[in-house]
């Protein structure tokens, strides 16, 4: 080998050393990857109540504002059950006053009674205990009664026996005539006085009878003026079951009220409206179609406010923090570039969000390098035109010195 050929190669050399130093320099303070897309806000419009399709406004890839109307579905089923939802509120309403207004009026009908029962007691009592005097004394007007008959008749056999004993005389003409006369008018006076005192005694018996026959009645009197008091002071407990049933009525107004929002709500739901501005995307509802609840018809795609999500490996986000300067280029926009920074990055590597994440503890292990999902924001104002749509390819770098 000539000289010129050993100059020529310790040039390459050189050239080849500073180059590689170059590009390690190049490469230190950096970390890049193609594993990386926009990503942006998709929200997914679906129908919370059922019916048929009367009108469609939304058209695909058409933008529209928030509040805009998407899809209008048939109301007239959810009009029909306001209505009947608002005459039940009403009856519930008319129920709840009218055992509301029941429960001062057995308040004061159960003190009514009480006081009325209560009265009804004590003349009870009264009645039987002068029902029980008058028995008393009508059997000591009978054990009067039998005591003056005893004596009575005690005189009428002494005035009879002194007629006997004048009999006897008078016919011998040793008194006078007058003498047995007046003993013959005093022995019937005794037998009159005797059948008067027995006359008393039927009295005071008929007295004793009927005097029983009025205990007996005062009685009864006081067994139904018991029972009448042991119902009124059950009155506190209907007046306690009156205002639970007005309580009962209270709650039905609620749920009344309750299913009358509803309704209301089920009506308003008939109306889809745009809940944010963006881009309609994958419509799958047309005129006339029936829907179910929770059907999904469209989507909205917001494309004033996208990012980046790069997938780096474990290897390189040693380095890479939040507040970052990156560079982004879109493939699709022919790798035009635009600025961002680190906004953050994932608690846990893609793997483990997917369906069936790896379980490296079951069969032959094999090291594979885990990605781990960095979110970088996308500065203002580069993007006027929109161009940046969800799921375009993007090759970020993010500057770690």
């Amino acid at each position: 080998m000539t000289e010129r050929h050993w100059m020529l190669a310790i040039a390459v050399g050189l050239v080849a050393a500073i180059a590689a130093i170059g590009f390690f320099w190049y490469s230190r303070g950096r970390e890049s990857t193609d594993d990386a897309q926009i990503d942006g806000h998709i929200t997914q419009v679906g129908a919370k109540v059922g019916g048929t399709i009367l009108r469609v406004e939304a058209k695909d890839n058409r933008r529209v504002e928030a509040g805009a109307l998407l899809v209008q579905i048939d109301p007239r089923d959810y009009q029909v059950a306001v209505d009947r939802a608002a005459a039940e509120l009403a009856d519930a309403e008319a129920l709840a006053q009218a055992a509301q207004t029941g429960v001062p009026i057995a308040a004061t009908m159960t003190a009514s009674d009480v006081t009325s029962a209560s009265g009804a007691l004590a003349q009870a009592r009264a009645g039987l205990a002068a029902a029980e005097a008058e028995i008393d004394s009508a059997k000591a007007r009978l054990v009067a009664a039998q005591a003056r008959l005893r004596e009575k008749q005690a005189d009428a056999v002494k005035a009879g026996r002194d007629v006997e004993r004048l009999k006897t005389l008078i016919a011998k003409d040793e008194i006078s005539r007058q003498q047995y006369d007046a003993a013959v008018a005093a022995a019937e006076a005794a037998t009159a006085v005797v059948e008067g005192a027995r006359s008393d005694i039927t009295a005071a018996e008929t007295g004793i009878h009927v005097a029983e026959r009025r205990a007996d009645q005062a009685r009864a009197s006081l067994q139904q003026a018991q029972a009448g008091v042991k119902a009124a002071q059950t009155a506190p407990e209907q007046v306690k079951v009156t205002r639970a049933q007005a309580a009962a009525a209270v709650a039905k107004v609620m749920q009344a009220k309750a299913a009358l929002a509803q309704a209301r709500l089920n009506l308003e739901h008939t109306t889809i409206k745009a809940p944010t501005t963006g881009v309609v995307s994958k419509r799958s509802v047309e005129m006339g179609q029936v829907i179910q609840p929770g059907q999904p018809l469209l989507a909205l795609v917001t494309l004033g406010d996208v990012w980046v999500t790069a997938n780096f490996k474990e290897t390189q986000i040693q380095s890479i923090r939040p507040g970052l300067r990156a560079v982004i280029s879109v493939d699709a926009l022919g790798g035009r570039k635009f600025e961002g920074h680190v906004d953050s990055v994932a608690p846990a590597t893609g793997a483990r969000f997917s369906l069936l994440p790896p379980e490296n503890a079951a069969g032959n292990y094999v090291k594979v390098v885990q990605r781990v999902p960095v979110k970088i924001v996308i500065e203002k104002d580069q993007d006027p035109e929109q161009l940046l749509r969800p799921g375009l390819s993007a090759t970020p770098t993010v500057y770690t010195r």
